[in-house]
């Protein structure tokens, strides 16, 4: 019974954990110029940056949307990411 404690931790509460760490990193990483994209797929710019909510330069006329900083999926900068990710990993 132990024994399956422990793969069940290492097999589904270690990564989602690390996943959550991601998450929180990337989110405070967030700066305007940032190009991003959102749960809903939409691709666009950080403009601004506050404490719950993200406005976001959207399309070529570059329209102002906010959105909550939950809703950032990712941010598409390859340095970014991996910089993310090498700070996690250590």
């Amino acid at each position: 019974m132990a024994a399956f404690a422990v793969g069940f931790y290492f097999l589904a509460i270690a990564p989602q954990r690390k996943r959550d760490k991601q998450l929180k990193a990337m989110m405070e990483a967030l700066k305007p110029g940032d190009k991003v994209r959102t749960i809903g797929g939409i691709y666009g710019v950080v403009h601004q940056v506050k404490e719950d909510m993200v406005t976001l330069a959207v399309g070529p006329d570059k329209v102002k949307i906010v959105f909550a900083k939950g809703a950032i999926a990712t941010i598409e900068d390859a340095e970014v990411e991996k910089s993310l990710e090498d700070g996690i990993s250590k």
